[in-house]
C-alpha cells in the first residue's frame, strides 16, 4: 500500500536524488540467478540480484551519504563531517567527503570489522575508535559541537533515506515489475526507502524485510507500533544491528513493507556459501540476508517474479572463512 505520507519520499524528490548524486555512484548490474541451487530452493521462480556491493565504497550507504553531503552548503562543507558507524556507513561517509571536497572524522566501534576501519582510513577520514554504539554517538556529538562538523546519520533522516530509495528506483528502471522485492532490514534506512518508491511504482510488488533473529528492532516496533530500542544484539551480520530503529524509517516500512522475516545466523552462513558457489561471490553476513530467507517464503514464491538485493560487503578473508564454516550444510527449501 502506498501512504500518501511518507515523508517527501515521492517520485520526483528521489529521481532528483538519484540526478545528485549519479555522478559519485556506480549504476550497480542485476543478473538473473539460475543456478541448481537456487532452481531447487524457489522451483518455477525467475530470481534476479541486484550486486549493490559493486557499489562505491561497497555498500549501498553510499547512496545515502552522498544525498546529505552534497545538499551541505559551502560553509558547511568547510567544516567537514562526522558520523558514528559499527563500519559500513563510516567508509560511505568517507567516499562521500571525498568525492564533495570536504573533510570526514568518523567514529567506529572497536568491534568493527578491520577491513571496514582500512578501508574508511584509505578514502582519507581520520578514525576514532569506541567502545560501544553509546559512546561512539557521544564522541560524535562532542565533535559536531566543537567542530561545527555536520552529523551524516546511517539509517534516519530524509535525505539518507531519499539516498537508499535510488537503488529500488534504478532497480525498478532495470528490471520492471517485480512480483516480490526482498530486502534487509538493520535500522530501516534501506528498506524504508526502497519500500516507498517500489509502492509508488509497483503498487503490487510484495515486499519483504529480512532482519536476523538476534537484532529484530524492526519486528518489535511493528508488533508495538512504535521504534523500539533493544538491550543488546547477537548476531554475525553486524551491519544489520543497530539497536534501534528511529521514526522515519520505522514509518516507511509500516506502510510500505508487507511482510518481515526472521533469519537465524547459520541460514546467513549457508547463504554466504550458495552465493560463492552460483554467484561466485564473497559476501557478508548482512549482504546474504535477502537470499537466507528464501527457502522459508519458497512455497508463497512459487512461479513468481523475486528481486533480492545484495546490499553491500566490506569483509576481510579471514571473519569471512570463519563464517562460512557456521554454514558447510547447504541453504535447502
Amino acid at each position: 500500500m502506498v501512504s500518501d505520507d511518507d515523508h517527501g519520499i515521492t517520485l520526483k524528490a528521489v529521481e532528483d536524488t538519484l540526478g545528485l548524486i549519479a555522478p559519485h555512484i556506480a549504476r550497480t548490474p542485476v543478473v538473473e540467478w539460475s543456478g541448481p541451487e537456487m532452481r531447487a530452493i524457489l522451483p518455477g521462480s525467475r530470481v534476479h540480484a541486484k550486486l549493490e556491493l559493486f557499489q562505491r565504497s561497497g555498500t549501498f550507504k553510499a547512496r545515502g551519504a552522498l544525498s546529505n553531503v552534497l545538499r551541505l552548503s559551502a560553509e558547511q562543507l568547510r567544516a567537514g563531517v562526522t558520523a558514528m558507524s559499527a563500519g559500513n556507513h563510516a567508509v560511505a561517509v568517507a567516499y562521500a567527503a571525498k568525492a564533495a571536497g570536504t573533510s570526514a572524522k568518523v567514529v567506529m566501534q572497536r568491534s568493527a570489522n578491520p577491513a571496514r576501519v582500512d578501508l574508511a582510513r584509505a578514502l582519507g577520514a581520520e578514525v576514532l575508535m569506541a567502545d560501544d554504539g553509546p559512546s561512539g554517538f557521544e564522541m560524535v556529538a562532542g565533535i559536531a559541537s566543537a567542530e561545527g562538523r555536520a552529523t551524516i546519520h546511517p539509517f534516519d533522516g530524509v535525505a539518507t533515506v531519499l539516498g537508499a530509495a535510488t537503488l529500488g528506483l534504478e532497480m525498478h528502471r532495470q528490471l520492471g515489475d517485480l512480483d516480490v522485492l526482498i530486502v534487509a532490514i538493520g535500522g530501516g534506512g534501506l528498506a524504508g526507502g526502497v519500500s516507498a518508491i517500489t509502492k509508488r511504482l509497483n503498487p503490487e510488488c510484495l515486499v519483504v524485510g529480512v532482519e536476523p533473529v538476534g537484532a529484530d528492532a524492526m519486528h518489535r516496533s511493528f508488533r508495538s507500533g512504535r521504534p523500539e530500542r533493544l538491550e543488546g544484539v547477537d548476531t554475525i551480520a553486524d551491519s544489520l544491528a543497530p539497536p534501534m530503529t528511529e521514526r522515519l524509517p520505522f514509518t516507511l516500512c509500516r506502510n510500505n513493507v508487507d511482510r518481515l522475516a526472521l533469519v537465524t545466523d547459520r541460514e546467513l552462513a549457508q547463504a554466504m556459501g550458495l552465493i560463492f558457489r552460483e554467484l561466485k561471490l564473497a559476501v557478508e553476513p548482512a549482504c546474504a540476508a535477502s537470499t537466507a530467507a528464501l527457502p522459508a517464503l519458497a512455497e508463497e514464491l512459487s512461479g513468481a517474479r523475486v528481486g533480492l538485493i545484495l546490499c553491500g560487503s566490506n569483509i576481510d578473508r579471514e571473519t569471512y572463512d570463519r563464517y562460512c564454516q557456521l554454514g558447510e550444510d547447504r541453504l535447502r527449501p
